[in-house]
């Protein structure tokens, strides 16, 4: 079919009719969808920023935590309804402050430059030169050296004071033993004086009995039998040993002045003695026994020199109760 100029015409028009259509389609899109003009209110518009609530401060945390909450009205009875009560209004929790932001710190100014000598420091420049830093090896070696010093100072002073201890303990030794000895020579001066007065009283007590026995004319001989043993002698000896015991010997309340008690005593030439008991007849009590035989041990060395004639190693002494 061949087309024709009305039809070339037909099509023309009818593709600008479709053309204006959605033109106006267009045009009335546009409008529908355009957004209404804001309404104009009185105050400055209202600015509102997020804020996370780990970053704000402990104090603004706080705050928050203690915001109190609304109150909440209580139901009314059923039974008489009344009007209920208007609400108070609430006031609205505080609002965050803003976390203030750093503010940008001005940069420092930069210093000046340090002015450049004209000539190097020759002098510092030869003592950084003859006195190098040290290395940690030799800065180790130096203190082991002065802890090796002080460790031998250390042991010079304890050596110092034990050496001192030892001469102080000397000394003291030395001063006890001297003590001591001088102790045992007064004891022994003492003893020697004793022994010599109770010989000069058995010698003045004999000279006394001898005196006695030529004032009354008595020419009794010696008794038969003795061998010659001087009668004068031993009773000078059982005087000064008797004397000697007295003068050690503090007499009990219990044994009356005038009580006797015979004492076997065993010694050694020289006077010290071995031991010594309480034999019959003896009138003292116990506490008494025990008395005299301490001031046995105590008296010795008992009196020997001169009287080594009538000497016994053993002896038996009756011994009476004096003050």
């Amino acid at each position: 079919m061949r087309e024709t100029r009305a039809d070339t015409v037909q099509a023309v028009v009818l593709a600008v009719a479709l053309h204006l259509v959605l033109f106006g389609l267009m045009l009335a899109g546009l409008w529908w969808t355009r957004a209404p003009e804001p309404v104009s209110a009185a105050g400055s518009p209202v600015a509102a920023e997020l804020v996370d609530a780990d970053a704000l401060s402990a104090a603004m945390q706080q705050a928050l935590s203690e915001r109190p909450e609304p109150a909440v009205p209580e139901p009314l009875p059923d039974p008489e309804p009344e009007p209920l009560p208007e609400p108070e209004p609430v006031a609205p929790p505080p609002q965050p402050e803003p976390e203030p932001r750093p503010q940008d710190a001005p940069a420092p100014p930069q210093q000046a430059p340090q002015e450049s000598l004209p000539d190097p420091d020759t002098v510092d420049q030869d003592e950084v030169v003859a006195e190098p830093t040290p290395t940690p090896a030799e800065e180790n070696a130096r203190l082991q050296e002065e802890r090796r010093r002080q460790e031998q100072i250390d042991l010079t002073e304890r050596q110092r004071q034990e050496e001192a201890e030892q001469k102080r303990r000397r000394a003291e030794q030395q001063a006890e033993r001297e003590r001591r000895l001088a102790e045992i020579r007064r004891e022994r001066e003492k003893a020697e004086r004793e022994r010599e007065l109770l010989e000069q009283k058995a010698r003045q007590l004999a000279e006394a009995r001898a005196a006695a026995d030529a004032a009354t004319g008595s020419t009794a001989s010696p008794p038969p039998g003795n061998e010659g043993v001087d009668t004068g002698l031993q009773a000078r000896y059982a005087a000064a040993l008797t004397e000697a015991i007295r003068a050690k010997w503090t007499r009990p309340e219990t044994v009356p002045l005038g009580a006797r008690c015979t004492l076997v005593i065993r010694q050694l030439p020289g006077g010290e003695v071995m031991s010594v008991d309480v034999a019959s007849p003896c009138s003292y009590d116990e506490q008494g026994r025990r008395s005299v035989e301490a001031a046995v041990l105590k008296a010795q060395p008992l009196p020997y020199a001169g009287f080594e004639r009538v000497f016994a190693r053993e002896l038996r002494l009756n011994f009476v109760a004096q003050d």
